[in-house]
């Protein structure tokens, strides 16, 4: 198996969110693979404020310096749609993930489960493997 070059990582600015991209990161950096930070709009959800369609947010671009993560190989994408079907998309060009990853939950949380609902159908129905980082995860 060879190693994988392209990534994406889901982000909705959940604790859960942040612990992917760091997983993500990390993993990134030890095989020299490209990462795509993916943030959904869906149709009853706006924009987070502090979030730009054009920039890298400055919490993302601090987490990749603490990594020590390159980020010339960084891409910060906004895209319109479910969460899910957003990140399904990413397998297809242009950005031709080989592997997804996302936080258990996010933003939207159901007490009692152990998955989100997008990680859950994210691991249902992707062609590529699918990395869900636990909330509990400080490896850092």
């Amino acid at each position: 198996m060879k190693p994988f070059q392209n990534m994406v990582v889901g982000y909705d600015g959940s604790p859960d969110a942040l612990n992917a991209v760091t997983w993500a990161l990390d993993a990134a950096r030890a095989v020299q693979a490209n990462v795509t930070i993916v943030h959904a709009i869906g149709l009853i959800e706006h924009m987070h404020e502090h979030l730009s369609r054009d920039t890298l947010p400055t919490a993302l671009v601090a987490l990749a310096q603490e990594c020590d993560f390159d980020t010339a190989a960084l891409q910060w994408l906004v895209e319109d749609g479910d969460a899910c079907s957003v990140m399904l998309r990413m397998t297809d060009p242009p950005v031709n993930a080989e592997v997804l990853v996302v936080g258990s939950r996010g933003e939207g949380k159901r007490e009692g489960l152990l998955l989100g609902s997008t990680s859950l159908e994210l691991v249902e129905h992707s062609p590529v493997p699918v990395v869900v980082v636990p909330s509990r995860f400080t490896e850092r």
